[in-house]
């Protein structure tokens, strides 16, 4: 099992976020638990490989 870092703010009564690798695929969840699930669910989405032209977020070392 590996670990995923998501950013996610509340808004009124829902919960939103994103995994921090996926910043344009966005989910939500009226509690914490239920975005935590949601985000799962879209990580295995996003890795599956059926979803082409995702978009993603690298690191480049500069001098």
């Amino acid at each position: 099992m590996e670990r995923k870092k998501f950013i996610y703010y509340q808004e009124e009564d829902m919960f939103v976020g994103w995994l921090e690798e996926f910043p344009d695929y966005k989910t939500q969840g009226e509690t914490l638990a239920e975005l935590k699930e949601n985000l799962q669910d879209l990580y295995s989405e996003l890795s599956s490989g059926n979803i082409p032209k995702i978009l993603r977020v690298g690191e480049l070392l500069v001098a």
